[in-house]
């Protein structure tokens, strides 16, 4: 039986660290192997800090509509590497269907994708090698219920270091609309790096760190020919769309337009260049389990200049295609340096040259 994670362990860290650091950074490197020494086995499998689980007959996901006893999760899932998350159900369909093309995957002869989890009609979940796609629904909770889920599964799945990479939209703060950002540090309400939880009546606060090497890499993949910005940055997570945002258009709003603007004046000031409301449970649920991770959004306005998405539809829809554009090319990056992106293309079997295929298409075409 593999080793489980002790009910000391939650304390050894702090006692680790009264003992004191040399700087700020070896604190984090030492914090960062800490974590990773308790949420892996040797061979890089994810390991739960629930030492419950090993313990129970059947771990239902309830809201998967998954089982680790009534489904093979090694065998439907143990090849994951990335995990992408993003509100709804249909973006996440498209996103699936977008990965697919852009890294050559291709489903057997007669088949088609199949949302995974819709018998639990709460997330939706599209599987594309090694690829999964998954919608998170909207707000702090949502996001925590799946993540509790999807954290499991990786282990019950035995996947070896995943990548789980939020795609989303927000509200940017002196950004214009239709640009992509990726959080660098993500904020609570407070402007604290770090997530509230309230667990058997306290208070507890976890660390809302996302893979800083991982957001540098996303922007490195930005081109020059793309025709929009790509920026870095902290990003403000909410509870709530309308006061906590500090919106005027809600059903309640007891202060001034003045009052909103000295808000957001002082959220640039401190660096946050976006709103939403799903980053700080996300980083602070993946630093827990010692998952790499990043938030990759798109701008739908510049909350400077109004409260209201007011955007045509055809031009949101483009602007949200452009985060998954993004993070594409990161999996194609990550899947070509181990040599597994040719092999994905290799699935199509009979298509022995993609460019000659694609001539061969639009020839037949232009006879319809």
């Amino acid at each position: 039986m593999p080793p489980t994670i002790t009910s000391n362990e939650a304390h050894d860290f702090k006692a680790h660290y009264d003992r004191g650091h040399s700087s700020p950074l070896k604190e984090n490197e030492e914090e960062d192997a800490y974590v990773h020494r308790i949420t892996r086995y040797s061979d890089g499998t994810v390991k739960l800090r629930n030492s419950n689980i090993e313990l129970m007959d059947q771990d239902i996901l309830y809201h998967l509509a998954l089982g680790s006893e009534s489904h093979d999760l090694v065998e439907m899932f143990g090849d994951v590497k990335f995990v992408c998350m993003g509100g709804t159900p249909k973006r996440m369909e498209n996103f699936a269907h977008f990965i697919m093309e852009d890294i050559g995957y291709k489903l057997p002869a007669g088949t088609q994708l199949q949302d995974i989890s819709a018998y639990s009609y709460r997330y939706s979940m599209y599987k594309v090698g090694p690829v999964l796609c998954v919608s998170h629904g909207m707000g702090t909770p949502s996001v925590s219920i799946l993540m509790h889920e999807m954290i499991k599964l990786m282990y019950h799945a035995k996947c070896k270091d995943p990548v789980f990479i939020r795609i989303g939209t927000c509200g940017g703060i002196g950004v214009e609309g239709g640009t992509v950002i990726i959080t660098e540090d993500a904020l609570d309400g407070q402007l604290r790096n770090s997530h509230e939880f309230t667990i058997l009546g306290q208070t507890i606060h976890r660390p809302a760190k996302l893979d800083k090497k991982l957001a540098r890499e996303l922007k490195s993949l930005s081109s020059a020919d793309d025709p929009y910005d790509t920026i870095i940055g902290k990003t403000l997570c909410t509870n709530d769309f309308y006061e906590g945002q500090g919106r005027l258009d809600g059903a309640f709003c007891e202060f001034s337009e003045n009052d909103k603007m000295a808000y957001l004046e002082k959220l640039q000031e401190h660096g946050v260049v976006n709103i939403e409301m799903e980053s700080t449970i996300f980083a602070a649920l993946t630093h827990h389990a010692g998952i790499k991770a990043a938030v990759v959004c798109v701008a739908l306005l510049n909350r400077l200049n109004g409260d209201q998405v007011n955007a045509p539809k055809e031009v949101m829809h483009e602007w949200q295609q452009r985060p998954q554009i993004l993070v594409s090319r990161y999996i194609r990056k990550i899947l070509a340096q181990h040599g597994q992106l040719k092999s994905l293309f290799g699935h199509q079997g009979s298509i022995k040259s993609p460019r000659r295929f694609k001539l061969v298409q639009q020839e037949s075409q232009a006879h319809e």
